[in-house]
């Protein structure tokens, strides 16, 4: 079967990180500690056929592990015993999420592997193992299915299934893997209304 792979990604941060582009003394680099991905098949009824849920030790430019800082904490729930138990090596985890795709093109809601491959890698030193052009922005999904430009502007990855009206288990927003869910179960709803096509996932 056609798949399409959605994903998530979250990245360490301090409170206002993001505002201030992850520019102040004390701010860490914006390195992945997380990446949450669905695989979707394009046939059929579009099922969900797998889902993944990576942990990544973060380290700085010089191999030495981030703290977590409580801000990162509270917004994602992820922990440093999440960390401890269940975090690999980046290297590791992107040759997983290569795997897990078998040739599939990657998809998030925005340009989520500019953290997951450019920051991440190059702060790692290493090449990065999946190229650029097997990654695409879901924003152009939404789109091609009719969602106004200007509540694309105003509507994060985790709200998209309540936008939509789609009946969904428990989301945690700003978890990578539940975060892809949402984007995933509103692509399953548009695909299955007949909204979006999937040939949409070859051709934009």
């Amino acid at each position: 079967m056609k798949t399409a792979i959605l994903f998530d990604c979250e990245y360490v941060c301090r409170e206002g990180s993001q505002r201030r582009f992850w520019a102040a003394a004390h701010d860490p680099d914006p390195v992945i500690a997380q990446i949450g991905a669905v695989k979707l098949g394009l046939e059929g009824e579009f099922p969900i056929l797998d889902t993944r849920r990576i942990y990544i030790r973060p380290a700085d430019r010089f191999g030495r592990r981030y703290p977590l800082d409580p801000y990162f904490t509270d917004l994602t729930g992820i922990t440093e015993a999440d960390i401890d138990a269940h975090g690999v090596a980046l290297e590791d985890a992107l040759s997983s999420m290569d795997r897990f795709s078998q040739s599939a093109r990657f998809w998030s809601w925005g340009k989520d592997e500019m953290n997951m491959m450019a920051i991440s890698c190059y702060v790692a030193g290493i090449q990065p193992p999946i190229p650029a052009q097997r990654f695409d922005n879901a924003v152009k999904l939404l789109l091609a299915a009719g969602m106004p430009i200007e509540d694309l502007a105003r509507t994060p990855s985790s709200k998209l299934a309540d936008y939509y009206g789609v009946e969904h288990p428990p989301l945690r927003g700003h978890d990578g893997l539940d975060d892809a869910l949402s984007l995933t179960y509103t692509l399953q709803h548009l695909l299955r209304i007949g909204k979006l096509s999937p040939e949409a996932f070859d051709r934009l």
